[in-house]
């Protein structure tokens, strides 16, 4: 099976029209309609619900549960605790690999964070379930519970995100610090986010025998099926899990968590299918999040307004029990030329649900910071905004020296600033006002985010009558998978998109990795790109070694796929349809698989990321302080565009979450119980379409073909990372205060300056 490298071409071209066309979501139409089946649509007969009850408290042990009354309810089945439960087989506080973090599932009476699973009830309906976790009636021996980044002694983790080392640095930091003429020292300050996900944590599970067939949305379908197989101790081919649909996931999804796992626990216990769906509250502790930080910024800038140096540090949280660190201070890695610079973490331990993956971690809150500080360095310095990034951004990745696509950053700079019409900005804050007296400010902020790739398998068939398919266990949590990836699928084959049929979201097909690091395109797409190389190259020694064929002694030259057809690349004129080929040899199909992995050399050699820039505009009232974003424009370097359509739309989510990052987001916590006192879509505030401005973005055109065969870089976070700051430094601008603790809030805003 031919393996292709990043950078040369397959033996067999195929020169497909699918890629890079602005096709519609070929599962639009299921979705709008209501035809879709998530997870919680299953119903398999003889199904009862399942509905956790979680502790009230952050930090102490239940001393008990009125399992008596919760099981008098008429309708309930069974309580699952503690002390009733199916056993498991391993015990799920051991780490068996670092994307395995320990989770609640009964286990013990101990109480470790609030909104944690203490007991399942098991019901004939959702009612009698909830009524009967309701009548469980807690009562607790209460622990005073750690909150905040200053609940104890704080301590230097051994690795930040996934095995990133805790401290950085290259030259010395406090000798440029020392020879600048301008100097910052700021402290910013990020507060906890939760995943909010249209569609909540679901599972569908059923026993029959030793087979598990499961429901439920995952972004990593062989991840959740090896740690379920662990955990229960049966084989990989015992378990059959569905995910053809996920309403959207943002990291909290790519791991197994608790709740899932309470839910297939509950249906060995009562021998029945179960169903359990969290509550929107529940949602707010067992299934990750985005963990607070407390960063400090030391930069420094010579008479030029030329960098010196950057020192960024990040305090972060993670739980009692587990470890997991923002690595906010890395964003500092990759974008602005300071000959000395530095980054390192500290982190403290608190009573809450282990943070995790958030869309772009560490990423998204160190940009924040990162971009707050170039900003006010750059009014430091006299110097606008953006002549200050321009004058100082990376031409090289500044901690490695490895190069990567600086071009782009800079093509991003000009062509966002020209839409946006950056020249028109006045250099000083609090000068512009729109009609209506209200301050007007513009800001910017570079966005970027690695280029990943991960490791995949799929398998692609050519049959007689013309036809292909393509499987692979990819996973659409709305970011438009099926359709991106049937296009590559299409292009690989040589066939319309409408004569492959497309087979994802299950885990008896080839592994796609995991849907995470904004990579699952690059990912997934390479494998079905290889296995496309992988089966015309078959295709074509049938045709290129039968006498009757005429493209018989082609090998040499090599074909071409197109529309169904192979044809020689040296005589067009000569070819013929796979039909023709294979009715020939009596075949009634061919098929081949490949698989899609970064390759070692070019990522040693090479820094691999995506770019952008991005410009805001705010308008705040200068007698209520109230802050709103009104225009947004976004020019974002990312490689191969598959789908305009698709891209736009993943990039218009991230400059909203990004202003909701600046503006919006925030999970308060009560400091004296450790309880989160707005766990709901009510008073955890994130944009709705009214907050929401017109939006404007431009795809640089870039190729670089060192990422990937493809060419493709991730689109899915890229978004948050310049516009958090974008929208911050506007608000500055229009007012005149630097704010460093988000979301911004209005009582920030009120004083006159």
């Amino acid at each position: 099976m031919p393996e292709l490298n990043l950078t040369s071409a397959p033996a067999h071209l195929r020169h497909g029209s699918n890629i890079g066309q602005p096709l519609t979501r070929r599962d639009g139409v299921l979705k709008v309609t209501g035809r879709a089946t998530y997870a919680a649509d299953n119903h398999p007969h003889g199904m009862l619900f399942a509905v956790m009850a979680v502790s009230g408290i952050a930090h102490g042990r239940v001393t008990s549960l009125d399992v008596a009354a919760a099981k008098r309810h008429p309708g309930v089945v069974d309580v699952m605790a503690p002390d009733h439960k199916p056993a498991l087989a391993i015990d799920p506080e051991i780490k068996t690999n670092p994307f395995v973090f320990r989770m609640e599932v009964l286990q013990s009476n101990e109480v470790r964070y609030a909104n944690q699973p203490i007991a399942v009830v098991i019901a004939e309906t959702l009612e009698a379930a909830t009524e009967g976790a309701a009548l469980l009636a807690p009562r607790y021996e209460t622990l005073p519970a750690l909150v905040g980044l200053d609940a104890g002694e704080s301590y230097v983790p051994p690795v930040v995100g996934v095995g990133n080392p805790t401290e950085n640095h290259r030259g010395d930091v406090e000798a440029g610090l020392a020879a600048a003429e301008k100097r910052i020292d700021a402290i910013y300050e990020t507060p906890p986010q939760y995943h909010n996900a249209m569609e909540p944590h679901a599972i569908v599970a059923h026993w029959d025998g030793d087979n598990l067939r499961i429901d439920m949305p995952t972004q990593g379908l062989m991840l959740s099926l090896a740690r379920v197989a662990e955990l229960f101790g049966i084989a990989h081919d015992k378990i059959h899990i569905r995910s053809p649909f996920l309403g959207g996931g943002f990291g909290s999804k790519g791991l197994m968590a608790g709740p899932p796992v309470l839910g297939i626990m509950a249906a060995k216990l009562v021998g029945k299918p179960v169903k359990l769906v969290l509550r929107r509250e529940q949602m707010y502790g067992p299934v990750g999040h985005r963990a607070p930080t407390r960063q400090r910024l030391r930069i420094g800038a010579d008479g030029e307004g030329q960098l010196t140096a950057l020192d960024h540090h990040a305090r972060t949280v993670s739980s009692t029990f587990d470890d997991f660190y923002e690595p906010a201070a890395d964003a500092s890695h990759t974008l602005y030329a300071a000959p000395a610079i530095r980054t390192s973490h500290d982190a403290v331990r608190v009573n809450t649900g282990t943070p995790l993956f958030m869309r772009a971690p560490g990423e998204a809150t160190g940009s924040i910071a990162l971009e707050s500080a170039i900003d006010e360095m750059a009014w430091a310095c006299g110097i606008d905004p953006l002549a200050f990034r321009l004058k100082n951004y990376a031409e090289v990745e500044p901690m490695t020296g490895r190069p990567f696509s600086s071009k782009a950053l800079r093509a991003c700079y000009e062509q966002g600033a020209a839409r946006f019409g950056w020249a028109k900005r006045s250099l000083q804050p609090r000068q512009m006002r729109d009609d209506a007296g209200l301050l007007v400010g513009w800001g910017m902020g570079t966005a970027t985010f690695p280029a990943l790739m991960f490791q995949a398998e799929a398998r692609a068939v050519i049959r007689r009558d013309g036809s292909g398919a393509m499987e692979i266990g990819a996973h659409d949590m709305g970011q438009g998978a099926w359709t991106a990836l049937a296009q590559i699928a299409a292009d690989a084959v040589g066939l319309d998109i409408d004569r492959v049929d497309f087979k994802a979201g299950t885990s008896d097909l080839p592994d796609a990795g995991i849907a995470g690091g904004s990579a699952h395109t690059a990912t997934a797409g390479a494998a079905i790109h290889t296995a496309g190389a992988a089966v015309i190259a078959k295709l074509a020694d049938l045709a290129t070694g039968d006498e009757r064929s005429p493209l018989f002694g082609a090998g040499n030259a090599g074909v071409i796929a197109r529309d169904g057809r192979l044809i020689r690349r040296d005589d067009e004129s000569r070819g013929e349809s796979y039909t023709e080929i294979l009715a020939r040899a009596g075949v009634a199909e061919v098929e081949a698989r490949g698989t899609g992995a970064p390759n070692p050399a070019a990522m040693e050699e090479y820094a691999m990321h995506a770019h952008g820039a991005v410009f805001a505009e705010v308008k705040v009232d200068p007698e209520l302080g109230q802050a709103r974003v009104t225009r947004m424009v976004g020019a974002f370097a990312a490689g191969r565009i598959v789908n305009p359509h698709l891209v736009k739309s993943q990039l218009f989510g991230g400059m909203i979450w990004g202003m909701s990052f600046a503006l919006h987001e925030e999970a308060i916590t009560d400091r004296r119980s450790g309880r989160i006192m707005n766990a709901n879509l009510g008073e955890y505030h994130i944009p709705v379409n009214a907050d929401v401005p017109p939006l404007d973005v431009i795809t640089v055109e870039e190729h670089d073909p060192h990422v990937n065969a493809l060419g493709i870089k991730g689109v899915g976070e890229i978004g948050i990372t310049g516009s958090a700051g974008a929208v911050a430094n506007a608000v500055w601008h229009a007012t005149g205060v630097r704010v460093r603790r988000f979301p911004i809030r209005i009582e920030e805003l009120l004083t006159e300056r």
